[in-house]
């Protein structure tokens, strides 16, 4: 969900999704369209489908984990992004198709790894909302107080008012979503810009006062806020030009988001000092120091929206993507009602709600924080982003440079994954049980 956060899952050409925000078709109209898409638009889209709401939250947590030396944390993300950005890249540029990663898992290893990958986009979702939401309770907390108990009011709120608004057949459109991305865009240049003046090089000392081991375990929360370089292969039949296009596009948008998430990171960092790991709402911590305390007000009122844009198009894109998984026989068929054109699947809406709301609870009577469901959910993107490499060293020219990028990315993802620690069986697990309900049900069809 670090989507508008950025992530809104594309409303897939099934069966998955996008994990990042929505990359919104551009209308009809001159230049527009299926293969009107131009690079400006496309970067746009792409920085959009990356940008996160998490980023509200994810500076402290990242802080809070390993210190000052999160921000080694932050950096190596912007550099993994290189190589897995480029590898969908390449992907989009030589198989343009709006299916995306599951496409290619399909092309590269069957139906049965592709409905796996449909199944980690899935049950990433009701993991996911709990923490999402929570992030804008906090920063509803910060302002009227109440602490915990109003972020769990808020983040159930969130979760439930997201899905009656599916259950309605009520979305964002995929402009809304991208000009949420935009507003978001903009406050982190603007935090940065008013805030960073009031920063101190003595807050970057002691630089690593939980060990380097910790600058793993903050890599691996900081995957929330990168899902969603896959949307760069969705998108590539959109371009007029793919195998120009979706290469300057991308690497226009690795640079855009790499100085925004490292700039805002290192700013909470310089600015906060050592409160920035404790902060439940960073950014408004930042404007209240450089323009006053009525600044938290304006900050709340846009996270929440940027919460509920994510979420909600977390909430379409992935109630699509279950009844088509159930349609294809990848789900138990119940859930298929409402997979045709036009129709609400709201039996699958409620599935994510239901689920969301239950992890929620069990959130609140363990009286856990947001890291352990946030680092279930990165589980379940990182091993998508495992099997979309993989599938890129199968379909790509061996020793091409598209290829060496799926080698390193592949390699780096791979790494990410084992220090998601005992969180990445929560995504084995899932895909081990999506391979035996397929191979179950084959067996009782045949």
């Amino acid at each position: 969900m670090t989507s508008t956060a950025a992530h809104e899952p594309a409303l897939p050409v099934l069966p998955a999704p996008a994990t990042g925000a929505a990359p919104a078709r551009v209308g009809s109209g001159a230049g527009s369209g299926a293969g009107g898409l131009t690079v400006p638009q496309g970067t746009a889209l792409s920085v959009g489908a990356v940008l996160g709401t998490g980023v509200i939250t994810l500076p402290a947590l990242a802080a809070g984990i390993a210190g000052p030396a999160s921000l080694v944390a932050w950096a190596a993300l912007v550099v993994l992004s290189v190589p897995l950005a480029s590898t969908f890249a390449a992907l989009g540029a030589r198989h343009p198709d709006g299916g995306g990663v599951s496409t290619y898992v399909r092309r590269a290893f069957g139906d049965r790894a592709a409905g796996a990958v449909g199944w980690c986009f899935y049950l990433a979702i009701p993991v996911g909302a709990p923490p999402a939401s929570m992030m804008a309770g906090g920063y509803v907390a910060d302002v009227v107080g109440g602490g915990r108990t109003t972020t769990l009011v808020v983040a159930a709120s969130l979760i439930l008012g997201t899905g009656l608004m599916n259950a309605a057949g009520l979305r964002f459109s995929g402009r809304v979503q991208l000009g949420l991305a935009t507003v978001l865009a903009l406050l982190m240049t603007a935090t940065m810009a008013v805030a960073l003046p009031h920063g101190h090089t003595e807050s970057l000392t002691p630089f690593a006062p939980h060990g380097w081991g910790a600058v793993g375990s903050a890599a691996a929360v900081l995957v929330w806020g990168f899902a969603g370089w896959e949307a760069v292969a969705s998108l590539a039949g959109d371009y007029r030009n793919p195998r120009r296009d979706v290469p300057r596009a991308t690497g226009i948008a690795v640079a855009v988001v790499g100085v925004l998430y490292l700039g805002l990171a290192a700013t909470s960092v310089l600015v906060l000092g050592p409160a920035a790991g404790s902060s439940a709402a960073p950014l408004s911590d930042l404007m209240a120091i450089a323009l006053g305390e009525q600044a938290r007000v304006v900050t709340a009122v846009v996270a929440v929206l940027l919460t509920i844009g994510a979420m909600n198009a977390y909430f379409a894109g992935g109630s699509r993507l279950g009844a088509s998984l159930a349609r294809d026989g990848a789900l138990p068929a119940w859930l298929a009602k409402g997979s045709g054109p036009g129709e609400v699947p709201r039996r699958s809406v409620a599935v994510i709600a239901g689920s969301s709301a239950s992890a929620l609870a069990l959130t609140a009577v363990l009286d856990l924080g947001m890291t352990p469901l946030m680092l279930l959910a990165t589980g379940c993107f990182t091993l998508v982003y495992v099997l979309g490499t993989a599938s890129a060293l199968r379909l790509l020219e061996r020793g091409s440079a598209g290829w060496w990028c799926a080698a390193v990315a592949f390699a780096s993802v791979v790494a990410l994954l084992v220090v998601n620690g005992l969180h990445a069986l929560w995504a084995l697990g899932v895909v081990g049980l999506s391979l035996a309900y397929q191979a179950r049900r084959r067996r009782r069809v045949a």
